[in-house]
């Protein structure tokens, strides 16, 4: 696979910036991952190697965290055929700056004590390697596709599969 580049990186964020949840999962205390919706954060000027989420302090994905920092965030946006996995490591942010500059009407909803509320987390997820997926063709061409690799026995290209580590 070729080295990754900034481009690669923008492309990431963009195929990202439009779905409005993704799964966040984490290692819970029976041992078994849980994955949970959550939003993204993020500003269009808040792309270095981290992803913002809020959660409930006293909530079971800041206490899984707690005791494992390693996390999974995926997203998936079949209409556009784009998939991104995201591994990283989570922590809990005490940054009431942050919170404030990220904070909006829909965290609002989860949290109406508001952004001083004790029980609203900033959680970071520390980017460390990113898979995604990104479909260029349209449906019709993919069932073309997907029927001749039936035939040849050559598996289909799809579109383009870039793996990104943290920089």
């Amino acid at each position: 696979m070729p080295a990754e580049t900034a481009a690669d990186w923008t492309k990431f964020w963009e195929l990202i910036k439009d779905i409005k949840f993704a799964m966040f999962t984490a290692h819970a205390s029976d041992g078994h991952m849980h994955s949970r919706p959550m939003t993204t954060q993020n500003r269009s000027d808040d792309r270095a190697n981290v992803l913002w989420f809020f959660m409930a302090r006293s909530s079971e994905p800041v206490l899984d965290i707690a005791r494992d920092a390693s996390v999974n965030v995926a997203y998936a946006d079949p209409a556009s055929d784009a998939y991104v996995s995201v591994a990283g490591r989570a922590r809990l942010v005490d940054d009431i700056a942050k919170k404030k500059a990220l904070w909006n009407t829909g965290v609002q909803a989860w949290f109406p004590g508001g952004v001083t509320d004790p029980d609203v987390a900033l959680i970071a997820v520390t980017i460390e390697h990113v898979d995604y997926w990104d479909v260029d063709t349209n449906k019709v061409v993919q069932l073309f596709k997907i029927k001749k690799a039936a035939v040849t026995g050559v598996p289909p290209r799809m579109g383009e599969h870039r793996e990104l580590h943290s920089r």
